[in-house]
């Protein structure tokens, strides 16, 4: 029997088929682009819109913030599952200089902190660092924010006193306020007991804070048993316990007190910290020896104790046993006596790390021992400013890694040898006002392919040292800067300045040059911005269009005085 379907049933059954179809498809296509469509929580977006709308925003960073979507707008992160905001990120990216406020980029997010941001319950993250708030101070609400793990307010210009609330954010893993401490913009605390709250925190800056009113600073800190990393530079500090009962923050990989007023011996509570990796108490007033207690801190990577003062100041062998340092800096702390025995030290280890050693402006002296050229890892060597003498190791051709050498202004009597040639990846060289004696040769060059600087220059002249190379010499290496003088460098003008085509600054005064001036020297370079040939005897004329040829130069071109 037939089924008696009219045409116009089948075309409604065809009808009904084919909007089935569409409605599956657009649950399909609506279930790939949810995220899409859906955009994120309304309630949150205008919190949004009401916090842009208290800001001034000349860099129109905040330009995005339109349509339905929040989480499409520039800063804003939301949960993939939730959509709920969990992440608002407004750091300046375009200001850098953090020293001075006069400076503050003109691209700055400023205005006023709206408490709709309330209304966001699931931010976990907070970022309006290096932005210009106008020393409005920090507002209490922020420590609302339950759930919020990561908070940056630095150099963002806040003023007045942090608020205490902040010690609610018990989920805190990071707090960053560092400042610049002056006197008319002043962001401080009274006590830091509100600390006590943040459990869970790992890395604390307050660097630029103004904590002289704290009294008992280090117990607050004590506190905090998960910190990994505490930096409290130039905060005005005065005093701090030398011992603790009990140190908390065993954990703690990072120390910076730098900038302060301590004025007293290194205290015992850091020796309890073997987890130490970077140690920074520059520029305090530390007093006494250096204790030979460093020994526990075995996992240190950087010391720095750049300008401190130490009265009965020596370094301590076992400094060198710290076989994990880097990064040691004591420079300008009245240090005196030798460093054969910390060099020694170091050479024991199986493989030392040290990468950077500044010794310079102290009162050591003594010769520099063989076992420098242990320090294979060595990239950056400054011993300036001391008063060592004799010669210059030729172990330090092993400092294969070497970038920067650093021997002026001490009283070094000897020779410098031709191992110093070997040193491929040195940048920087300056060996003035010492009293080298014998003769510098292209071997000394051989191999320093990537110099840039050369200084060697004394007070007073000096026939002692002699720079003897062929007139056919090509150097290996291209100098943007030279200063040579009062020794002798001539009598001939040195003909492998021809290959220095990228120099800038070029002083070879008082070197007994006694020759014409080459045709070649006025078309050498015209990146040159200074020229010193004083106190020789060259001769021939200047070009009449020199400043044309050398446009920028300043140059000194005058015989002997």
């Amino acid at each position: 029997m037939g089924t008696g379907r009219s045409p116009i049933q089948l075309l409604f059954r065809l009808l009904l088929l084919f909007s089935g179809f569409l409605y599956q498809e657009t649950i399909k296509l609506g279930s790939c682009n949810g995220n899409l469509d859906v955009g994120c929580i309304e309630f949150e977006r205008q919190a949004l819109l009401e916090f842009k709308e208290g800001l001034k925003d000349p860099s129109d960073r905040l330009s995005s913030w339109v349509g339905k979507d929040c989480c499409r707008w520039r800063g804003v992160s939301c949960s993939n599952t939730t959509k709920h905001v969990v992440k608002l990120d407004l750091h300046n990216s375009n200001y850098s200089d953090h020293y001075y406020s006069s400076n503050k980029s003109s691209l700055a997010i400023s205005g006023e902190i709206n408490p709709s941001l309330l209304d966001l319950k699931h931010l976990n993250y907070l970022d309006l660092s290096n932005n210009d708030f106008g020393r409005i101070r920090i507002p209490e609400f922020i420590g609302s924010f339950k759930k919020l793990r990561y908070l940056n307010l630095s150099y963002a210009l806040f003023g007045a006193e942090i608020p205490p609330h902040l010690g609610n954010l018990s989920s805190l893993r990071y707090l960053d306020l560092t400042t610049v401490f002056s006197f008319d913009f002043d962001l401080y605390v009274n006590n830091l007991q509100w600390l006590s709250g943040l459990s869970n925190l790992e890395q604390l800056k307050l660097g630029g804070v103004n904590l002289s009113r704290v009294v008992d600073w280090l117990q607050d800190v004590n506190m905090l048993p998960s910190l990994l990393e505490l930096h409290l530079p130039f905060c005005g500090l005065q005093n701090t316990s030398l011992s603790l009962p009990v140190v908390n923050f065993t954990s703690l990989m990072v120390l910076d007190l730098s900038e302060n007023y301590f004025n007293s011996s290194i205290p015992h509570w850091m020796f309890d910290i073997s987890s130490l990796t970077y140690l920074d108490l520059r520029e305090n007033t530390l007093q006494g020896r250096i204790p030979d207690a460093f020994t526990n801190m075995i996992s240190l990577e950087y010391l720095d104790f750049s300008y401190t003062y130490y009265t009965q100041g020596v370094i301590p062998r076992t400094l060198g046993n710290l076989c994990n340092l880097q990064k040691l800096h004591l420079s300008g702390s009245h240090i005196t006596g030798g460093i054969s025995e910390f060099l020694n030290g170091l050479s024991e280890c199986t493989n030392s790390s040290l990468e950077l050693l500044d010794f310079s402006s102290n009162e050591l002296s003594g010769n520099l021992p063989e076992s420098l050229g242990h320090l294979i890892n060595l990239r950056y060597l400054d011993l300036s400013g001391n008063s060592f003498w004799g010669s210059i190791p030729a172990s330090i051709g092993s400092l294969w890694s070497l970038k920067e050498l650093d021997l002026r202004y001490n009283g070094m009597n000897g020779t410098i040898p031709k191992s110093m040639g070997q040193l491929s990846e040195l940048i920087r060289l300056d060996l003035s006002e010492n009293q080298w004696e014998g003769v510098i040769s292209e071997d000394h060059f051989a191999n320093l392919t990537r110099l840039e600087s050369l200084r060697l220059y004394f007070t007073s002249p000096t026939k002692s040292l002699v720079m003897d190379v062929r007139s056919e010499w090509i150097p290996p290496f291209r100098l943007k800067y030279i200063e040579m003088r009062n020794f002798q460098l001539g009598p001939t003008f040195p003909a492998w300045l021809q290959t220095q085509k990228k120099l800038t600054i070029l002083v070879l005064n008082n070197v007994g040059i006694s020759d014409i001036m080459p045709d070649w020297f006025w078309k050498l370079s015209l990146q040159i911005e200074s020229v010193d040939l004083s106190n020789n005897q060259i001769r021939g004329p200047i070009p009449h269009n020199i400043h044309e040829m050398m446009p920028s130069v300043v140059y000194h071109l005058q015989g002997p005085v």
